[in-house]
């Protein structure tokens, strides 16, 4: 597994916001979600994404948009029409008054808008709770994403535009499988085009020490790990293992274990088939009273607190 596949492919998302938008000129929406991360696709007409920080731009069929928090902007017609729907936290929309407009904007399954035949066509997908095992890509990622179609092609977009308006059993994890891959392919496309915005993990693949030792913890987490252990494995000395590692990754290799530990730890408290003694046991903790108090000091709370949070 490469060190992007691997932070994007756990966690998955779970109960992630799909929706199918349809406007009809003039419209603009005021973005206050703050979603750690959220992906505008286009489908037919165009539109715009107007950061508060940053460019205008124009979204056009195929081109894709990726935001992350807690950034806020416009979605529009125009970059000169003023906002009249607000999307608060939660994606609750209202007007400029505060009034609700869910019901009457609504028209059809996971599709809303101001006109069910508006021209202008395009699909929000936002994490609502992405697992904290994604820290280290939001913090490398810029507020604002364009991918535009020239610069990748994919069928994934066609696929959750279709399957975003059906309302069957099981559909929402189908949903969250197409956005995250449509999400995984958008960001290779992203990368591969913008070498000088690389994040740090990235130069992990051409060193195959610092990869080796990641695939190691990635893979085998629950693994009574040692810096013996992991410079035996990976064929270095365990200095050159400690100072490659903490020059590429920038923290050493016990921090980086701790740390994907309790953020693997999080994201399997979430999972309603476990509890604190097996998620201890798959994060190489020997009872779940040492992990419990390692949670705490490194996250701040206890496992139970943060299942009780984690819960939708």
């Amino acid at each position: 597994m490469d060190n992007l596949g691997g932070l994007l492919d756990a966690p998955r998302a779970r109960g992630a916001f799909a929706l199918r938008t349809v406007m009809s000129e003039p419209w603009s929406m005021r973005i206050l979600a703050e979603s750690p991360l959220t992906l505008i696709a286009g489908i037919s007409g165009r539109c715009w994404v107007i950061p508060d920080e940053g460019d205008p731009i124009q979204v056009h069929p195929g081109d894709i948009v990726v935001t992350r928090s807690p950034d806020h902007y416009n979605v529009a017609d125009s970059p000169t029409t003023s906002p009249t729907i607000l999307i608060h936290p939660g994606q609750n929309c209202c007007d400029l008054d505060g009034n609700s407009m869910l019901e009457s904007m609504t028209q059809g399954t996971r599709t809303w808008g101001n006109s069910a035949q508006g021209k202008t066509v395009f699909l929000v997908g936002a994490y609502e709770h992405l697992s904290d095992i994604s820290d280290r890509l939001l913090r490398a990622l810029p507020p604002v994403i364009y991918v535009p179609v020239d610069d990748w092609d994919s069928p994934l977009v066609p696929m959750l535009c279709d399957e975003v308006v059906k309302d069957e059993p099981g559909q929402a994890a189908v949903l969250d499988r197409l956005l995250d891959l449509l999400v995984t392919a958008v960001l290779k496309a992203w990368f591969a085009k913008n070498e000088a915005n690389r994040p740090e993990w990235w130069r992990f693949q051409g060193d195959r020490v610092v990869e080796r030792a990641l695939r190691l913890m990635h893979d085998y987490p629950a693994r009574q790990w040692t810096m013996a252990a992991l410079a035996a494995e990976t064929g270095a000395s365990r200095a050159s293992l400690a100072r490659k590692f903490s020059d590429l990754v920038g923290e050493p290799p016990m921090t980086f274990l701790k740390n994907w530990r309790m953020a693997l730890a999080a994201d399997l408290l979430c999972l309603p088939n476990e509890s604190v003694g097996t998620v201890a046991e798959k994060v190489g903790y020997s009872s779940a009273y040492a992990f419990s108090a390692a949670f705490k000091r490194v996250r701040g709370i206890s496992p139970q607190a943060h299942r009780r949070q984690s819960a939708f």
